[in-house]
């Protein structure tokens, strides 16, 4: 019997092989869209530092008068809009001057009237020149968008905005994450139990993290939940809703933390228990237990965070993981209990505050001071021993 032979093209494509073929394509095109518009927003950035220069370097030959600065962005605002329709009204303008005084910690270099007329006349010498001062525009990272500048530039301490422009490039935070991030006050709340040389570390290098310490903040901050700022929430319900945000909640967490269960069960014959929050930590290398509590911490919080530490380091963790540590997160905490209840085991259990509302400068050097005061008290009873 003669074979049917397909009566259509689409009869000889393998539905399969078609549709493998086209993801590969949409991949290659999705990957070159997304290099073309990191590259436009590279050289938009660059292009509104040199607008922010001209910008300060046009007020100061008015002498820095507010009027004549305002005056020179109403004025630059209106010829721009008449060109290019949208984008540079004053505000933006604004923010693009304050984007230049921000980020203006090169070599300026001023164009002399002599250097202009060489220009004028397509001089090499003046060619040479202002390839000089273009080439002195900072090296913005690739993958920061206005958008995220728009948000650093709100940030005043140098220290503290060099440490989310790291973090935002090396986490490749959406501007949205960053604007998150620095409400929250993070680069204070990794920074309070830091020395001198640490908080500069921080500020230049980003997180680095070597010790559980160092993967640790506090307070964490929860207002993604939603949750009402008050001290008798269900355990179990804080519990779903962090899982019902576990995004978020990872995030808020930091880098290298990924999840693995939720109520894990540690049977010891007739006794059983649950772990809230079990995570692996890819960098630290170990399980971290996390224990959920509504209330002040308290002494038995201690010791059952205890038996779950043992019982993995026994019985989960295998010959390449390091010592599990385990984390409780408590509405209060006394650092003299933490520190008698664990004895040795201080380096391995901690005890964090959490809240479920957005910091406030006050609330960070409050906490600030007590924790320095704890410590003080810690090792002045130390010292008397």
């Amino acid at each position: 019997m003669k074979k049917k032979l397909p009566s259509t093209s689409s009869e000889l494509i393998d539905p399969s092989r078609a549709n493998s073929l086209y993801q590969k394509v949409s991949a290659h095109i999705d990957n070159a869209r997304q290099v073309v518009q990191r590259s436009i927003d590279l050289n938009m950035i660059k292009a509104y530092w040199l607008i922010g220069r001209d910008i300060v370097e046009e007020e100061q030959h008015g002498h820095e008068r507010a009027e004549y600065g305002q005056a020179v962005l109403r004025n630059l605002s209106t010829n721009l809009r008449q060109r290019y329709q949208k984008g540079f009204g004053v505000d933006t303008l604004e923010n693009i001057r304050n984007f230049y005084l921000t980020y203006q910690d090169v070599t300026s270099f001023s164009i002399s009237e002599s250097v202009l007329r060489k220009l004028e006349n397509g001089g090499g010498e003046a060619k040479s020149e202002a390839v000089l001062r273009k080439s002195e525009i900072p090296a913005f990272p690739h993958n920061l968008s206005w958008t995220h500048y728009i948000h650093l530039i709100k940030v005043k301490r140098p220290e503290a905005r060099r440490f989310y422009e790291v973090e935002a490039s090396k986490n490749n935070w959406s501007s949205r994450e960053l604007s998150r991030q620095i409400a929250s006050m993070l680069f204070d709340r990794l920074s309070n139990s830091k020395d001198r040389e640490g908080v500069l570390a921080l500020s230049l290098q980003g997180q680095e993290i070597n010790t559980a310490e160092d993967a640790l903040k506090e307070p964490l901050v929860l207002e993604f939940l939603g949750l009402p700022e008050r001290h008798y929430h269900v355990e179990s319900k804080v519990e779903e809703a962090l899982i019902n945000n576990l995004q978020q909640f990872l995030l808020e967490l930091g880098k290298g933390f990924a999840f693995v269960a939720r109520q894990k069960r540690i049977t010891l014959e007739s006794d059983t228990f649950y772990c809230d929050l079990v995570f692996y930590h890819v960098i630290l290398k170990c399980y971290i237990v996390v224990d959920i509590k509504t209330h002040v911490l308290k002494h038995a919080d201690l010791g059952q965070m205890q038996l779950y530490v043992n019982y993995f380091d026994q019985e989960i963790k295998v010959e390449n993981d390091n010592p599990t540590i385990g984390l409780i997160l408590c509405t209060e905490k006394n650092e003299a209990m933490v520190k008698y209840t664990l004895g040795d085991k201080s380096n391995q259990i901690f005890a964090k505050k959490y809240q479920f509302h957005l910091p406030t400068e006050a609330e960070l050097e409050k906490e600030l001071k007590r924790e320095v005061k704890a410590i003080q008290h810690l090792e002045d009873d130390k010292g008397s021993d």
